[in-house]
């Protein structure tokens, strides 16, 4: 039984259970993070230095970077359907992956302080519109994306990077501001919602 801690509305635990589900593992969850267990104790950042949800149990084996959790967990699986063998189709899932932590988490990073989470530290308002710019030049690209394969963010196949970036894309659409119109956003949006593990994990919180 694999045990996932972190809280069920963060965006990253929802992404390793959403995984989870997609290849049909027995799993558990424990509480962790603001308004739950802490996780700044000696005992968590044992397990994470950083002290950051999600980690993940296996054994006696530790892991913690959800998209690492998440990589590892189809690789323990032998899934390929998720996460392709083949050279290029695995680094155009690992491509899409990584930008989605990297460039399109850095762009929402303050606006989702801001509008979201009313983070006293980040009130200021030419910020906020930076990050909403930068924020919606980067669903841009991801709706450019989509239109292109007509499918998925890495092809036609559903894969780990839709885990990702379909979380990323509800997460969007839940932050309160004046959306531009991104057709294949929407329509990937609705093609997710057909999945019974976005069903159960992809709308349940933007922490």
């Amino acid at each position: 039984m694999l045990t996932i801690l972190g809280k069920r509305a963060s965006i990253n635990v929802r992404k390793v259970m959403w995984t989870c589900d997609e290849l049909g593992l027995d799993w558990r969850q424990e509480d962790w993070g603001t308004g739950f267990r802490d996780t700044r104790t000696d005992a968590f950042r044992a397990l994470n230095p950083n002290a950051m949800v999600p980690v993940l149990l296996d054994g006696d084996f530790v892991l913690w970077e959800s998209n690492s959790i998440i990589r590892y967990l189809a690789n323990r699986q032998g899934d390929e359907a998720l996460y392709p063998r083949e050279a290029r189709a695995r680094a155009r899932v690992d491509q899409w992956l990584d930008w989605q932590a990297s460039d399109l988490n850095r762009s929402w990073s303050y606006a989702f302080m801001a509008l979201v989470r009313r983070s006293p530290s980040h009130t200021d308002a030419d910020q906020v519109e930076a990050s909403l710019h930068a924020w919606t030049g980067f669903m841009k690209i991801l709706d450019g994306r989509l239109a292109e394969t007509g499918a998925f963010v890495a092809g036609a196949n559903f894969s780990l990077a839709d885990i990702a970036i379909g979380l990323s894309v509800n997460r969007w659409l839940e932050t309160p501001f004046d959306h531009p119109s991104l057709p294949a956003v929407e329509a990937y949006y609705r093609r997710l919602g057909e999945r019974p593990g976005f069903r159960e994990h992809g709308g349940n919180g933007v922490a």
